[in-house]
């Protein structure tokens, strides 16, 4: 089975990907190959914070690797928190209850819950070259949590004529919808046909 490196040491994720790659690849963590570095993410976009990681990774590792950045955009706040998700409550460390109580509160007057996920893949071949992937999933946010799966934001975002949140799905469901998997799915296609 062919190997190939995901950016990331977050369990949830990895799980996430590893059972929508599993059948095809063996996706090894950072932790996997020996790095423990707290690799920067100083872009402005989601899509510079995706190829700044995986840069990161290829250049010390000489490894084709990928790594994503998501970003939750709520129409009412313009955008926000966007590239700033997973600090949105705390710049300087990750949050993920302050990060939802302080979307709910910054919602609370709003009629508008309009939202979409994004997840950006960087896909860095064995060549050094470049390859971007986009999943986007659009939806609601809900007044309160709903749900006890996934994490982040999950019991508060509601994709589109599903009726229930992220967290209400179950990782199963959620995997065949998501953002992350919509990327993901991108990226499987494009490694299979290479």
């Amino acid at each position: 089975m062919e190997q190939i490196v995901f950016a990331t040491n977050n369990a949830h994720k990895l799980q996430e990907i590893r059972s929508i790659l599993s059948a095809r690849f063996e996706v090894l963590s950072l932790s996997d190959i020996g790095c423990f570095d707290d690799i920067p993410e100083t872009a402005d976009t989601l899509e510079g914070n995706a190829l700044q990681k995986a840069h990161y990774v290829y250049e010390r590792y000489q490894v084709a690797c990928f790594a994503d950045d998501t970003g939750l955009e709520v129409t009412a706040l313009g955008g926000a928190p966007g590239v700033h998700t997973a600090r949105y409550a705390y710049p300087d460390r990750q949050d993920t209850e302050a990060n939802t109580d302080r979307l709910l509160r910054e919602l609370s007057d709003k009629a508008d819950r309009s939202a979409r996920f994004r997840t950006v893949i960087a896909y860095i071949d064995a060549t050094g070259k470049e390859h971007l992937f986009e999943g986007a999933v659009r939806g609601i946010i809900t007044e309160s949590r709903r749900g006890t799966e996934g994490f982040g934001y999950d019991p508060v975002f509601a994709p589109d004529a599903v009726g229930k949140t992220f967290a209400e799905m179950g990782v199963a469901a959620k995997n065949r919808l998501s953002h992350r998997a919509l990327a993901v799915q991108k990226l499987s296609q494009f490694l299979c046909g290479k």
